[in-house]
């Protein structure tokens, strides 16, 4: 309304005034006039004071969150006052201008929380408005279009260069838009404007480049802080608890409950467990009724889905997890002996040093042999409470632990998928369609665990009066590390090592990290979709560690140049990299020479099979290749290089003086192009081994290469064939392995072409052969080779 105003759009009102009742409550009673409130908070209105008094009905007043004061209608209380310039309290000028006392024409619109509602008399109001949400599908669905395809939502920070292209931001809102028609519950969510900026800004998280330094847990944090930031549950209560606060109290006890026995709908016995837990005294049914009137349906709604009706659910199913994990890291879980000894040693901790006072001064009086005894047990008290608390955050870290490395047989999606899964509609995989999981998955609540604790959100927390204190965040860490220490040694599968750093991700400790990823030697992450958001996790855990990645695998990993480029600290400290599969282009091989040519660079394989870079990719690439001095094994199988890519090869290779291995098999090379790479690496000082099998070789070709590759002396060994003249070569499990390997990803009817010229060599070979030891080794290679000729759909004859 206020921006309305200022471009014209608000007509009616000639001035407006807006005032937040938060600010107004932190002035307390110090009088001033209703002049100088304004003069303080808009300076620029200070010419124009003196025309309040006759703007009349033109003038409207705004105020903003009236339950944030404590407002007296008794004229007892708050006597009249109708001159806007005579100092007073904020309070009494609030109530004189409710009354129509003071400036009696203005127009006067509150914003308030339901709760406070009844603090101003009836006759006060003429009318009353509660908004609830969007009233209409297609709002929703248009807020969702504008907050989507706001340009700066898709680029990179960095200069990187990436960014969302409109088709991918239309995607995004064609998926959610599908998904709130079909999924009822989202849509039941999403009726809370607030919601839809939550469903937006993690869309934002996991499909766009990511700001430094944000991470899933602030957004959620940041939402709350949006909704809630300083707001008590009741202004009129001495005890001033934080709305946030008692939201952790209750919600939160709700939520790890549920986490705990793995459920996500609850009845209404469980959220009234869970509200009047321990609730004694008035004043605290007073705020129950508080919490239920204003902010229970924000957070818990009525489960519309079939098979469910009359439980409740939480709005988002990641709220209930981020909760949970607020109780949890808030201590709010004890058990009773817990709150028994925190007690007991509290109130020993009280008199304890006058009681040992007067107990060492009647042991030297009195030779009674029981009092040392009863002096060593009150020093001893303390500690075996602080051993219990100690016990219950290594109880807590072994459950955090579980949950993170627990196996799922029918939803093994790394964490980001399923949350961008339960957002835009894309399920899973699971055991059998028609069969539901057995239980829920919560592998978002280690994770907000971990970003809970981190420095930053413990800042936002505090704001939001849920402190967590430095010393508390410090041991639950180390309790954490003890467990993760022992746990996450063990081989995960891809898309669990990605979950576990996520969880490191989220905890933002560096330190902490490199402590716990000291001995992860392997990264295998073949097979995850890996998203700008996973590329930027990724190098943020692992590009500062110190130690060596002995293998780095990401084939099938859907990766891009920009993905390459975010990668660029883990790719440095990686030995063996293998980058297929991944429909990488001439584009990517630019970040690869980079690579190749960085003074850090330890890489000695090198995989980039099955990407297709072309001639004009290679062009780049032995131009890294010319200045790197640790590549011992480089693989360029199949990434459709022809004649022009092998030429380039053989022209360039002498520039090199470490490579061991170069695979250029299955490119489309014919025997000129073949024969030049192979004469190349004759003179090669440390080339031992050339493929260039699978190429379009005629049989003249084979030969030659094979008697080239016979008469060298201290040349590179060249495989072009599954023989070496009338011997099986040593290499033959080597070809059959990779085309097993790309069966259902390379051209079948070329390999089947290629695999019957294999098949004739053979035959030949055991034709010319009287060893009755190399015919059986031929004849169980032409078996295998008959086996995938049948896989192939062909006879194998």
């Amino acid at each position: 309304m206020v921006l309305d105003w200022c471009y014209g759009r608000l007509p009616a009102f000639e001035l407006l005034v807006p005032f937040s009742c938060e600010d107004l409550s932190s002035l307390g009673s110090a009088p001033a006039s209703l002049c100088q409130l304004v003069a303080q908070r808009y300076t620029s209105l200070k010419e124009i004071l003196p025309l309040m008094a006759a703007a009349g009905s033109r003038l409207l007043f705004v105020l903003h969150g009236l339950e944030r004061l404590n407002l007296d209608f008794r004229l007892a209380g708050t006597g009249l006052c109708s001159d806007p310039e005579k100092p007073e309290a904020p309070a009494a000028i609030i109530v004189n201008l409710l009354r129509k006392y003071m400036l009696p024409e203005a127009s006067i619109l509150v914003t308030t929380r339901p709760s406070a509602v009844g603090r101003i008399p009836s006759k006060y109001v003429g009318r009353y408005g509660e908004i609830c949400g969007f009233s209409d599908t297609n709002l929703q669905k248009l807020y969702f279009q504008l907050r989507l395809n706001q340009p700066d939502c898709g680029t990179g920070a960095g200069g990187a260069g990436i960014s969302a292209t409109l088709a991918q931001r239309d995607s995004l809102v064609e998926m959610l838009s599908r998904n709130l028609e079909g999924h009822h519950q989202i849509a039941a969510a999403c009726f809370l404007p607030s919601y839809c900026w939550l469903v937006c800004a993690t869309l934002h998280f996991l499909h766009a480049p990511t700001p430094p330094g944000q991470t899933l847990t602030s957004i959620y944090t940041s939402f709350l802080r949006l909704n809630f930031s300083g707001e008590t549950l009741d202004s009129t209560d001495p005890s001033n608890l934080s709305l946030m606060a008692y939201t952790a109290r209750t919600m939160g006890k709700l939520a790890y409950e549920g986490v705990s026995s793995r459920k996500t709908y609850f009845s209404e016995d469980d959220v009234r467990g869970c509200l009047e837990a321990g609730l004694k005294a008035e004043e605290e049914f007073q705020l129950l009724h508080v919490f239920r009137r204003d902010a229970l349906r924000f957070f818990l709604a009525p489960c519309v889905e079939p098979g469910h009706r009359g439980t409740f659910v939480f709005t988002v199913p990641a709220m209930q997890e981020y909760l949970a994990a607020l109780y949890i890291v808030l201590g709010l879980r004890k058990t009773t002996l817990q709150r028994v000894g925190k007690e007991v040693a509290e109130l020993v901790g009280r008199v304890g040093e006058d009681v040992s006072l007067v107990l060492g001064i009647v042991a030297k009086l009195l030779p009674l042999r029981a009092l040392p005894l009863l002096f060593n047990l009150l020093k001893v008290v303390p500690r075996v409470f602080g051993r219990v608390v100690g016990k219950s955050r290594e109880a807590v870290a072994q459950a955090m632990v579980l949950e993170m490395f627990r196996e799922e047989d029918y939803y093994n999606d790394d964490v980001l998928d399923q949350m961008g899964a339960s957002i835009l509609g894309v399920e899973g995989p699971r055991r059998h369609p028609d069969e539901p999981p057995e239980d829920e998955v919560f592998e978002l609540f280690p994770m907000f665990m971990g970003g809970l604790l981190s420095a930053q959100n413990r800042a936002v927390l505090a704001q939001l009066g849920c402190p967590i204190k430095t010393l508390d965040a410090l041991e639950n860490a180390q309790a954490i590390k003890k467990k993760l220490g022992k746990l996450g040694r063990q081989v995960l599968p891809p898309s669990e090592l990605l979950d576990h750093l996520f969880f490191h991700y989220e905890f933002q400790n560096q330190r902490f990290s490199a402590e716990v990823l000291s001995s992860l030697r392997q990264l295998n992450l073949a097979g995850v979709r890996m998203t700008p958001v996973k590329c930027t996790v990724v190098a943020a855990v692992l590009g500062s560690g110190r130690h060596a990645l002995d293998e780095v695998n990401l084939a099938s990993c859907q990766l891009d140049p920009a993905g390459l480029h975010t990668l660029m600290p883990v790719f440095l400290r990686a030995r063996k990299l293998g980058l297929q599969l991944n429909s990488l282009g001439p584009e990517a091989c630019s970040v690869l020479r980079d690579l190749l040519l960085h003074d850090q660079c330890q890489i000695t394989t090198l995989r980039l099979s099955n990407n297709p870079l072309t001639a004009a990719g290679v062009a780049q690439l032995v131009e890294g290749l010319a200045g790197n001095s640790s590549l011992m094994h480089l693989s360029l199988l199949h990434t459709g290089l022809g004649d022009e890519g092998l030429q380039l090869l053989a022209a360039q290779l002498d520039r090199n003086r470490q490579l061991q291995e170069l695979n250029v098999a299955y490119n489309g090379a014919g025997d000129t192009a073949a024969l030049a790479l192979a004469q190349a690496t004759r003179d090669h000082p440390s080339l031992e081994l050339l493929h260039l099998y699978f190429n379009e070789l005629s049989s003249e070709g084979r030969q030659a290469l094979r008697d080239l590759g016979g008469t060298a002396k201290g040349g590179a060994r060249v495989v072009v064939s599954l023989t070496e003249g009338t011997a099986v070569s040593e290499y033959w499990s080597v070809i059959l392995s990779e085309v097993q390997r790309n069966l259902n990803s390379w051209d079948r009817g070329r390999v089947r072409r290629h695999l019957d010229l294999l098949l004739r060599d053979l035959e030949d070979s055991r034709g010319a052969t009287l060893n009755p030891w190399r015919k059986a080794q031929l004849l169980r290679v032409e078996g295998e080779v008959r086996v995938l000729l049948e896989q192939l759909g062909g006879s194998g004859t």
